[in-house]
């Protein structure tokens, strides 16, 4: 029987590619910055193969993915500032601490005996004891601690979820709505004035407030725009196909042949 490598395997693998002395020149190379790329990447490829239900390759990009956290560790230990024990014991403390109905005793084993309580109190607790996690850390205001390198719309979703965490917020998605016909009317207003930083900035505020029109709807604006993507390039496609089954080119066409071609592909989507 194959042998099955363990977790202790995987950090004394990435012990000897960062060897000195006949280690991987690459992985050598890198530090912290130049590794959140892959990080990043890793984290959407992920994400991109549960979207696909790809259940026969998602192991491999989750290993992918840990294989970011098994490096960072090993960054970590050589600078001094930490190593993996100590990203996995943070790990369990925090969760134990963020979790008092499953582990009231405030230990991992022990009796952790409690009453049920429904999903609406936990989201509440989970919250409050997050709070307490910032303040605790210095971050007192309702933003704060919302980390900056996150994608545009994922983190316009957690600010606004914080704002409406304290009550700042439309109180069904029909206002939402009318505040995106607002937008529109204020984007085509800077357009129209030929004000090119007023328009990005009536831009910047649509997106924004679509953003809100999807945490109403309960939907990730990030998986909807990769979903839109996705679409896209599967018509696309199709369009190419079309005219290169006739020996040409998008560029051989006009804009209204396009056209009518996205309109098939679409029907036949």
């Amino acid at each position: 029987m194959d042998k099955h490598y363990s977790v202790d395997d995987l950090l004394y693998l990435m012990a000897q590619l960062r060897n000195p002395d006949g280690g991987c020149p690459w992985d050598l190379k890198q530090n912290f910055a130049s590794i959140v790329p892959s990080t990043i990447e890793e984290a959407y490829e992920v994400a991109e193969a549960i979207e696909a239900e790809d259940f026969e390759h998602l192991h491999e990009e989750l290993g992918d993915l840990l294989f970011q956290v098994i490096f960072y560790a090993q960054l970590g230990r050589e600078a001094g500032h930490f190593d993996f024990s100590r990203i996995v014991d943070t790990l369990v403390r925090k969760l134990v601490r963020r979790h008092p109905h499953v582990f009231p005793s405030g230990q991992l084993y022990g009796d952790n005996r409690t009453d049920a309580v429904d999903e609406a109190q936990v989201k509440k607790n989970w919250e409050a004891i997050k709070a307490e996690e910032r303040q605790a850390k210095g971050e007192g205001g309702t933003l704060d601690g919302v980390a900056v390198g996150l994608p545009a719309l994922t983190r316009a979703a957690k600010l606004q979820k914080r704002a409406s965490g304290v009550g700042f917020d439309w109180p069904s998605v029909d206002g939402v709505l009318a505040k995106i016909e607002e937008e529109i009317a204020e984007l085509r207003a800077a357009i129209a004035a030929e004000d090119e930083q007023h328009a990005q900035e009536e831009l910047g505020d649509l997106l924004f407030t679509c953003v809100n029109a999807a945490r109403h709807l309960k939907v990730d604006p990030e998986a909807a725009l990769r979903g839109c993507n996705r679409k896209f390039e599967r018509r696309f496609s199709a369009v190419e196909q079309q005219l290169q089954a006739q020996g040409r080119q998008p560029s051989d066409a006009s804009l209204e042949e396009l056209d009518q071609l996205w309109n098939r592909a679409k029907q036949q989507d």
